[in-house]
């Protein structure tokens, strides 16, 4: 905080957000945006809130989930069954700088609460539509889970091993789309410098999922191959992965050039002659001999235990690390060197939070408090005009 007692200026302080947001991929694109300044204010379902509120009570009767993503943000109630409800939302739109959408396709527009509605209301606002399949298309209205997109846009294809496909253990397609819709609405802000006009921005989990196949859609072009699944390892390089040591921990390390090869045949397990075998003198080599290779490797890691071959990867200076727990991680010594465990207040004190990982040298992440179940609401009210006789008006006829 600055000393005169003021909010310090952030990066997006200034820029409003109203999140009709539900779940991951929505909450956690406006999470970005409020971590950085923004002033989010979430729309809740009355009585029950955003469903990740009842994902589970972890944090202390709190839900994991909403805790992970909401904080820093204001939380309004309404009932958007009701003409009065949507009125309030349309009349917050017009003075705000985005619109943030993760409902399916067409819901928004139903509500009267689409672009086309509230821009021309409002012809500066950006409106983000985040959805499973886009806008548009065949798939446009086929309902959408992360794991599912997973399956639909080739993830599980890359993951797991030969004989038994598995999900990424994040909900990596929701982080993806959730971080190209901040992306896109931050793009949009910025040419609305130039041009004063807000635009429309169609984020969808599956292009997200499809871009970050990376380079297996080249090797399908190109060489007619698809991915195998390769476990642990990595596709095209190798060794590459967590070896088992003889105590029984993972050593976890990356061969990824030919000068690596050569300093961990030669330093790390002693084995000189394996740079002359044809098999394994290139990476393309050693890669067509995955097989042979990763077995004669097992082998020798489970002659040492960690620590020597720790002490050996270190002194060769080659990348290696851990396969740690979560509990592991948030005790790392790189973790409290840098301060990423912050605190934060919420309805049930304060709780640990991790920190955001941009650090601007100018504008500080903030660690706001977690909201209760509309607790913004009657204070947005009245800063869109409400006097306290129609709040509670609002409020007797169940809209609030």
């Amino acid at each position: 905080m600055m000393d005169n007692g003021r909010q310090p200026d952030r990066a997006l302080s200034g820029i409003r957000v109203l999140a009709l947001e539900v779940s991951v991929a929505g909450p956690h694109c406006s999470k970005i945006l409020g971590d950085m300044g923004a002033e989010v204010i979430k729309l809740e379902k009355p009585g029950t809130g955003d469903l990740i509120r009842s994902w589970d009570s972890a944090v202390k009767g709190l839900s994991s989930g909403y805790v992970w993503l909401n904080g820093s943000k204001r939380s309004l109630v309404i009932d958007v069954k009701k003409e009065a409800g949507l009125e309030v939302l349309r009349r917050l739109a017009d003075r705000v700088d985005v619109v943030l959408e993760n409902f399916a396709p067409g819901v928004a527009e139903r509500m009267g609460l689409g672009a086309t509605e509230l821009r021309a209301r409002n012809p500066r606002l950006i409106y983000c539509s985040l959805s499973g399949y886009g806008q548009d298309g065949p798939y446009r209205d086929v309902k959408a889970y992360d794991l599912l997109i997973q399956g639909e846009a080739g993830i599980i294809a890359t993951t797991g091993y030969p004989d038994k496909p598995a999900k990424v253990g994040l909900p990596i397609i929701d982080l993806a789309s959730s971080m190209y819709a901040a992306i896109g609405i931050l793009l949009a802000l910025y040419q609305r410098e130039r041009t004063g006009e807000g635009q429309n921005i169609d984020i969808s989990m599956f292009e997200s999922a499809v871009a970050w196949l990376g380079y297996f859609p080249h090797h399908y072009w190109h060489q007619n191959e698809e991915p195998e699944r390769v476990g642990m390892r990595h596709h095209y390089v190798t060794p590459y992965g967590p070896y088992l040591a003889g105590d029984g921990v993972y050593v976890n390390l990356a061969v990824a050039t030919a000068q690596d090869w050569e300093i961990f045949c030669r330093q790390v397990i002693e084995r000189p002659d394996l740079l002359e075998d044809a098999r394994f003198k290139t990476s393309e080599a050693r890669r067509k001999n995955r097989g042979v290779l990763e077995e004669l490797i097992e082998k020798i890691f489970l002659e040492r235990p960690y620590d020597q071959w720790l002490s050996r990867l270190r002194e060769a200076r080659l990348p290696h690390g851990e396969v740690k727990g979560v509990g592991q991680v948030l005790a790392h010594p790189q973790v409290i060197a840098r301060k990423f465990i912050r605190e934060m207040e919420s309805p049930v004190g304060r709780i640990p939070v991790v920190g955001s990982p941009l650090r601007l040298e100018k504008s500080e992440a903030r660690y706001d408090p977690l909201p209760a179940l509309g607790q913004d609401t009657a204070a947005i009210l009245r800063e869109l005009g409400y006097a306290d006789e129609e709040i509670e008006g609002l409020r007797r006829d169940k809209v609030i």
